[in-house]
C-alpha cells in the first residue's frame, strides 16, 4: 500500500506540473459547452420565437388572403412584414428582397383568387346537384400562389412553409365548399335550414413522452452538458499518454520496476488519479449546468434524483476513457503520435457517437454505426438519467459495455507491453 501512495504522490505531481494539461482537462470543456450550448439554445431561439423571416404580398384582400395572413402569424413560426420600408412592394421588390437576403421566404397571393375558389365551388356544387357530371372543361378559373424563398433557407423551412400554405388553402376551400354545399341545400329543402359546419372535430395535444410524475424536459442543456462531459473525460488520454511517454523517456518507469513495484501497480496509481480527474470534470459540468447557465438565461441542468446511477455511469465512463489512454500511452513511442492519434481518434469517436451531432439527425449509415462509439455508451447512460429519469438498472448495459471496453484496452496495453515492448 505504502508503494501505491507513493506512486499516486508521483502521478498527482507529474499531473499538477502539466500546466496546459490542467486547462486542456478542465477549461477546454468548460468553455465547449457554454459555446455550444448557447448556439443551440439561441437557434431554437430563433426559429421558435423571433421566427423566420416572411414577407406577404396579399393582393387578394379576401378570406383566402386574410386566413392565411393570420394563421400565419398565430402559427409562431414567422415573422410576417407587409411592407418594405413603410411601403407596399410588388412582385418585383418583394423578389428582389428574398434574393438579397433581407426576408428567407416571400409569398404573393393572386388577386381575386377568393371569388375565383367561390365560383369554381358554386358551379360544380350546382353543376353536381343537378345530375350533371363535374365539370372538366377549361373554364375553371385557377389561381397560382407565388412563394420565393432565399436559397440558403434550410429544406425544413421550405417544408414547412409549403405544408403551411397548403393546409390553409385547403382549410379556406373546405369552407368555401362547405358554405355553397350549405346555401344549395336550404334553397331546394321547404323546412328548415341546415348549418353545417367546417369546424375541425378533432384537436391535436403535443407534449414529450416522459415517464409518470417526471418534470424533465429535453432541451440544449440536457443534451450538451452530458455530450462534452463524455468528449472531456475521453479528451484525458492527451494527458494520460503523454505522461506515460514521458515517463519511460526519462527511464522512471524502469527505476520504479527495478524496485519491488510491479508494472500492475504503477497501471493501478494513474487509473485511480484519473477517475478522480474525470469525475472532477463531471462535477464542475454539472455545476455549470445548474447553476451558471440560468444566469444567462439558458435552461437549468436537470439531473433527476438517482445520483447513484449517475456515479455508476460517471465512474464506468471515466474508466473507459483511462483505459483508451493507457492504450494510446502503451502503444505510442512519441509525444507527437500520443497527442495526435489520441485526439483525432477521441473527435472521430465524438463525431460518430452523438456529441457534435445528436445521434437521431444523422443519416441512417451513421446512426447503425455510432454503437460503436464509446462516447456513445456513456451518453445514452447519462440521458438515461438525465431526460429519461431512468434507474440504476437502466444504465447497467451501457456501463458494462464501457467497463468490458475498459478492460479490452488495459489487457491488450499489458500483453503488448509484455511480449513487445519489454
Amino acid at each position: 500500500m505504502q508503494k501505491l501512495f507513493a506512486l499516486l504522490y508521483k502521478d498527482v505531481l507529474l499531473l499538477i506540473r502539466d500546466r496546459a494539461g490542467i486547462a486542456l482537462l478542465f477549461l477546454m470543456p468548460l468553455v465547449l459547452v457554454f459555446i455550444m450550448t448557447s448556439i443551440q439554445d439561441n437557434t431554437f431561439k430563433s426559429i421558435n420565437e423571433s421566427g423566420i423571416s416572411l414577407l406577404i404580398l396579399d393582393n387578394d384582400n379576401d378570406s383566402l388572403g386574410l386566413t392565411i395572413e393570420r394563421e400565419l402569424e398565430k402559427s409562431n413560426i414567422f415573422t410576417i412584414s407587409k411592407e418594405i420600408n413603410h411601403i407596399k412592394p410588388t412582385e418585383a421588390t418583394l423578389k428582389d428582397a428574398v434574393a438579397s437576403g433581407i426576408y428567407q421566404i416571400g409569398i404573393i397571393i393572386p388577386a381575386e383568387v377568393t371569388k375565383k375558389l367561390k365560383k369554381n365551388s358554386k358551379r360544380n356544387i350546382s353543376r353536381a346537384f343537378s345530375g350533371l357530371p363535374a365539370d372538366t372543361t377549361n373554364r375553371i378559373d385557377t389561381s397560382q400562389i407565388s412563394v420565393y424563398i432565399d436559397p440558403i433557407t434550410k429544406n425544413s423551412f421550405k417544408t414547412t412553409i409549403f405544408s403551411t400554405l397548403r393546409e390553409f388553402t385547403s382549410k379556406i376551400e373546405n369552407e368555401i365548399i362547405i358554405a355553397e354545399i350549405t346555401k344549395e341545400i336550404n334553397q331546394r329543402l321547404p323546412f328548415n335550414k341546415v348549418c353545417l359546419s367546417s369546424k375541425n372535430s378533432i384537436t391535436f395535444k403535443e407534449e414529450y413522452a416522459l415517464k409518470e410524475n417526471s418534470r424533465i424536459i429535453p432541451n440544449s442543456v440536457q443534451h450538451n452538458v452530458p455530450a462534452w462531459t463524455m468528449f472531456a473525460m475521453f479528451f484525458i488520454v492527451i494527458s494520460l499518454a503523454g505522461n506515460m511517454i514521458k515517463e519511460r523517456e526519462e527511464g522512471s518507469v524502469n527505476r520504479l520496476l527495478t524496485m519491488p513495484c510491479s508494472y500492475s501497480t504503477f497501471i493501478t496509481s494513474k487509473i485511480l488519479i484519473y477517475i478522480l480527474v474525470c469525475l472532477l470534470q463531471l462535477l464542475l459540468m454539472l455545476l455549470m449546468g445548474v447553476y451558471f447557465f440560468p444566469t444567462l438565461g439558458l435552461p437549468a441542468l436537470k439531473i433527476g434524483v438517482n445520483f447513484f446511477a449517475i456515479f455508476i455511469i460517471a465512474l464506468s465512463s471515466s474508466l473507459a476513457a483511462i483505459g483508451y489512454g493507457v492504450l494510446i500511452g502503451t502503444l505510442s513511442t512519441t509525444h507527437q503520435q500520443a497527442a495526435t492519434f489520441g485526439s483525432i481518434s477521441v473527435m472521430i469517436l465524438a463525431a460518430i457517437g452523438g456529441v457534435w451531432v445528436p445521434v437521431f439527425a444523422m443519416p441512417p449509415f451513421m446512426r447503425s454505426i455510432s454503437i460503436i462509439s464509446p462516447l456513445n455508451w456513456g451518453l445514452n447512460g447519462f440521458y438515461e438519467v438525465f431526460i429519461r429519469e431512468g434507474n440504476t438498472f437502466s444504465v447497467l448495459f451501457d456501463s458494462f459495455k464501457l467497463i468490458l471496453f475498459f478492460t479490452l484496452c488495459l489487457l491488450t496495453s499489458l500483453l503488448y507491453k509484455r511480449l513487445i515492448r519489454k
